[in-house]
Parts: C-alpha cells; structure tokens; sequence
C-alpha cells in the first residue's frame, strides 16, 4: 500500500495549485461581489460569466482540464478533449490533484472537473452507448453544455434510493417520464442541456432492479425548473440545486442508460469515486479554512495577546492538523481499494470516508469562523460558504446515519452477526 503520488500525479497537482492560486483566487473574490451586486440589483447570477470563460480557456490550454477522467479511458476522449498526458488517472493519483481544486470554490467548474458534471460523464463513459457519447458526452467534455443529476423527491425518504416514486414507464418506442425531483445539481446553469433522471420502470421487480436511469433534455416538452432551492441561505450560483417537475415527458427507448431496471447498479458505480472527489476536495477546503485561522490568529490581537495565544486555540489548531491528516489518509486509503478491487471491494472504506470528511471539515472551517469572529458569518470571507458546504456534503451522496449503518452492518458481518 503505498500513497505516495506517482510523477505524473505530483506534477499535475503542483501545476493545479499553482493555477489556482494565481489565476483563480484572484478572480474569485470579484466574481462573489458581482454575484452579490447581481442579485441586490435585480440582475441575473445564473448568466455565464466572462470571467470564468476566460479562466477555463486558461485552464484547458495548459492541459489542466477533465482530469477527472479515469484510468482505463485512455485513447480518443482523453486526447481530444485536453487532459494532459492523453490518459486518465487513478484515484489515488486524482486525489491530491482533486485536492487542490477544493481550496477554490471556481477551480472545479474552472477545469471542467465539478460535481454533477463529472459523476454524468462517468455515467456516460461507462455505461453510455457510443450514439449517448456522441451526443452528450462530447459536448460535455469539450465544455460546450453543461449537466444535471436528478434523484432525490420532496416527498420519500430519498436517503433510500429504492423509494424513487418518479416514473419512467416505457410505452411503445418511448419512455414517458412524470414525477417531482429536488435539490438536482446542476439545473440552474442556463448551459444545463442535460438531466440524468432515475425513474421507477417496474415497480414489479426485485428492489434493486425497479429503477432506470433516463436522459432527459432539458428543454424537452414537459421539463420545468420550478425553483432553485438555497442550501443554508446559498444559491450556488452559477450551478445550483432546483426542484423539478416532470410531465408525461417523453423521449426514445433509447434514452435508458445501460438499460431499464439498471438504475442501482449504475448508482454504485457512478457514486464510488465521486465520494472520493467529494471528500478529497473537502480536506483542500479544510486546508484552506485552517490557513485562513492560522493567518488571522497571528495577525488579530485581543486583550494584549494574538488570537492563536487565547482560549486553547493552539491546542485546536493542533487538532485541526491531525484530523485533516488523518482524514487524506483515510481518503486515500479508499482511493487505493477502489484501484485494486472496484466498487465492492472499498464499501465500507467509501463510507467511512463519506462519514468522516464532511465532519472534519464542518469542525475545523467552524474554528476558523470562530477566529474570525462575526466577519466569519458574512461572505466577506470564504468560510460561511465553505461551512454550509460541508454541511450540505453530510446529506448529498446518501446521509452520515446510512454510511455508517453500511460500516456497522460489514463489520459485523465479520462476527457472524445477519442483515
């Protein structure tokens, strides 16, 4: 078992860390104030913006882009679309380069590399037909569109991915789609061309295989975005998480992913290294939190003392040191089981990491808050942003309370202990 980042993974992380701190970061700043002025002056957030077309232009001629793209995909895709070394990468090796781009909240979106985006483009790579790829992927790839991922509905307990009450019943040549989703990433980019929708096709089978995974255009007949929905008082602009309705939506049987009743597996599949990405990407945002506290513990001064030196803070900055480290451990542990057994073989690894990185996280930017005093509520600086979004990353991608029921339910299974 061997952690250490291979030269190509090394490079590319020093190459992201340094195109974060000197082309994004810069911008970042300005474009949450004009973010803020859009919405104080009846403007439109959700528009892209110039800036961040400029940036990915940047990224992409410098070969910093899709390198989300994992390993086995080498040839056509990685070649065409900008990834450096025309091969994808492990997730061990994605993992520092995925932490770096979490320092950022742009970085991501800037390299063509943010959540759901890349989770759909895994979908497709792995489980599309080549007439999907060509369609979508392509597209998807090269920046042009961008994407949503529909699951979750307002009315069952979604953390059950089972209970999908939303239909995609095949009639004939087609499949008619009706039902409610919320809180699907992705929609509110006005660039959103694509919706990846799980249905209830069979409500006859077997739990695991009632379900399918359906493309849905997002200006097909029937598709309305009824409202974008804050997390914690943030709309994620230009991105977002809307509710949205489904009505007698129609679209060619050849719109199922990997066929009908596939939509579990697909799940499993698609969700497994985009934990990984999730939680790597967290402990860049924890890094970036613990600097921020450490920069203004030494630099404030209250009741004749820097900050660092009140009220057991160096004790909590040295906790907050040892839970991120011991947390990229953990990530890259999962990382490397997932390279060398897959999916089945990491799950409970994956759901300690799932678990374990968006409370690290949550503790220590809520430190860093806590220096910087009220100013850490405002969005003057990046921390309530970053607390609402490792708070929101603790329900996305299933709740703690069923990742750590699939730890306590393997590791029991090691005492003979039944489902």
């Amino acid at each position: 078992m061997d952690f250490e980042p291979s030269a190509r993974a090394a490079e590319l992380s020093a190459r992201v860390r340094a195109f974060v701190e000197t082309e994004v970061e810069p911008v970042e700043a300005e474009l949450h104030r004009e973010l803020r002025r859009l919405r104080e002056t009846g403007g439109d957030p959700w528009a892209p913006q110039p800036a961040v077309k400029e940036l990915q232009a940047k990224a992409r001629s410098q070969g910093l882009w899709n390198l989300f793209l994992p390993a086995g995909h080498e040839g056509p895709y990685a070649e065409r679309y900008g990834t450096d070394g025309g091969a994808g990468l492990s997730n061990v090796d994605y993992a520092p380069v995925a932490e770096e781009m979490g320092r950022s909240f742009l970085a991501p979106l800037v390299l063509n590399c943010n959540a759901p985006d890349t989770g759909n483009m895994e979908v497709l790579l792995r489980y599309g037909t080549q007439e999907q790829r060509d369609q979508w992927l392509d597209p998807l790839l090269d920046g042009r569109i961008r994407s949503a991922f529909c699951m979750t509905e307002p009315d069952v307990a979604s953390s059950d991915a089972t209970n999908m009450e939303l239909t995609a019943a095949v009639d004939g040549d087609e499949i008619v789609v009706n039902g409610r989703k919320w809180f699907s990433s992705g929609v509110g980019n006005p660039e959103c061309a694509l919706l990846i929708v799980m249905g209830l096709t069979d409500p006859e089978a077997d739990r695991h295989h009632r379900h399918s995974m359906v493309l849905v255009p997002r200006d097909a007949p029937g598709v309305e975005v009824v409202r974008m929905l804050p997390t914690m008082g943030f709309y994620d602009e230009p991105i977002g998480h809307g509710e949205v309705t489904f009505t007698d939506v129609r679209v060619p049987l050849s719109s199922f992913v990997s066929g009908p009743g596939e939509a579990f597996a697909i799940a499993q599949g698609r969700l497994g290294p985009g934990r990984v990405h999730h939680c790597m990407r967290l402990i860049g945002l924890a890094e970036k939190a613990l600097e921020l506290a450490c920069r203004r513990g030494v630099s404030r001064t209250a009741f004749g003392k820097p900050l660092v030196n009140l009220g057991g803070n160096r004790e909590r900055i040295a906790k907050a040191r040892i839970a991120i480290d011991s947390t990229r451990l953990l990530v890259l542990n999962a990382a490397w089981k997932l390279d060398v057994g897959g999916p089945l073989d990491a799950l409970s690894e994956v759901s300690q990491i799932k678990a374990a990185a968006p409370a690290m996280a949550q503790e220590v930017i809520d430190f860093a808050m806590q220096l910087h005093g009220g100013g850490g509520m405002t969005d003057d600086f990046p921390l309530a942003g970053a607390w609402a979004n490792a708070r929101a990353l603790r329900l996305a991608d299933g709740p703690d309370e069923v990742h750590l029921g699939m730890v306590a339910r393997l590791e029991l299974g090691k005492h003979g202990v039944a489902r």
